[in-house]
């Protein structure tokens, strides 16, 4: 049965109804379990596996790539222990790896490691598929489309093409998407990754990441890292984020037609630069973002003149909290070079749209805007 993409987000890794019982079965909490015998069972210890993960990461398995069977997916404590997980698991002294230089500013903290472990680490911009440059000889290409905070987008199919020339593997970093804006697997990928923080489970109130793959050996080597580094949900974060996946196509759709709305809003002023959207028709990343997203995401970025408009335009702000993270169903906005990490101007703004009444949310950005001119 083919079923579309909001059914498939209420349904997705839900077990076979069982009378008397709920839908979607309570955490399990358990260091341990009951294990007569050899331990041949599905679950032998809290850290290895859960019951609470197993739905969780069937249903994320099943947005990745709808209708397959074959995908393995592994959740994580945060989206760092997932990105930790590929690499880790991946490479080791003397390979080389090919990352975003505009990518997660965590990024930087994860370069140092692997150069410290004696793995060589090369860089390149996403915009105009930069990474082509410095792939030749590479274990591993590292993906991050759209990139945050800058919404660079590169074409993921031809970074594919070329690494499987190059024999390399490929992760594609799907936070800002989710996989119903793209699908990092259908386009090629060997991995897909995303912290699920964000948009994924939208409220704010979680941390949680997590690999998908269809070869099972290389869900196997993310697996067994996370047993060794321990990097584990707890079965609350792991059933809260289950049941947030029921609303995911409700408020996504809301979003991006919000961010869109934004953005138009956005480009109609003489007193915002640098607008980023990729959904936004004649923005330099919308051609190729068309080509491979199906929804384009909740965030919109654009820089104000310096950083005294940009703070005083986000105190002005009224239904939008001063935060950072994004994709949640609160709108938040950031003055982004505050943590230093980014290579952005002063003015720079990183927004992630929330499910407000577009009229309204637009309206207060305008206001806000106008009050700091």
């Amino acid at each position: 049965m083919t079923w579309g993409e909001g059914t498939r987000a209420v349904r997705a890794g839900l077990p076979e109804a069982r009378a008397y019982e709920p839908t979607l079965p309570g955490p399990v909490f358990a260091a341990h379990y009951h294990l007569p015998g050899e331990p041949t069972g599905p679950y032998t210890y809290g850290r290895d596996e859960n019951p609470t993960w197993t739905h969780l990461e069937r249903a994320i398995g099943e947005l990745e790539v709808p209708g397959r069977t074959d995908v393995e997916t592994v959740v994580f404590a945060s989206g760092m222990a997932a990105i930790s997980s590929v690499l880790f698991s991946q490479l080791k002294t003397g390979d080389a790896v090919v990352l975003p230089a505009d990518g997660y500013q965590a990024l930087a903290l994860v370069r140092e490691q692997l150069a410290a472990y004696g793995i060589e680490v090369r860089t390149a911009p996403t915009g105009g598929d930069a990474q082509l440059s410095v792939l030749g000889g590479a274990r591993l290409l590292w993906i991050e489309t759209p990139s945050n905070p800058g919404l660079d987008v590169c074409d993921v199919r031809r970074l594919v093409a070329a690494a499987r020339e190059e024999g390399a593997l490929v992760a594609v970093d799907n936070t800002l998407a989710t996989p119903l804006g793209q699908r990092p697997l259908e386009l090629g990928a060997d991995f897909s990754v995303a912290s699920g923080t964000k948009g994924l489970t939208g409220h704010g109130d979680i941390l949680l990441g997590h690999v998908a793959c269809r070869d099972a050996s290389l869900a196997g080597s993310v697996r067994r890292w996370r047993k060794i580094a321990g990097a584990i949900p707890g079965p609350m974060e792991a059933w809260l984020a289950h049941r947030s996946l029921a609303t995911l196509q409700l408020r996504v759709d809301r979003q991006c037609a919000t961010a869109l709305a934004l953005a138009e809003a956005l480009a109609a002023r003489d007193d915002v630069s640098g607008l980023r959207y990729p959904g936004l028709p004649g923005g330099p990343s919308h051609k190729v973002a068309a080509g491979q997203m199906r929804r384009f995401g909740s965030v919109v970025s654009f820089v104000l003149p310096d950083r005294a408009r940009a703070e005083r335009f986000l105190e002005a702000l009224r239904l939008v909290d001063d935060a950072t993270s994004f994709g949640g169903v609160r709108s938040t906005a950031e003055r982004r070079g505050r943590w230093g990490g980014d290579a952005v101007p002063e003015g720079f703004v990183r927004f992630s749209v929330g499910a407000e009444d577009a009229e309204d949310l637009v309206a207060d950005v305008l206001r806000a805007l106008d009050e700091v001119r």
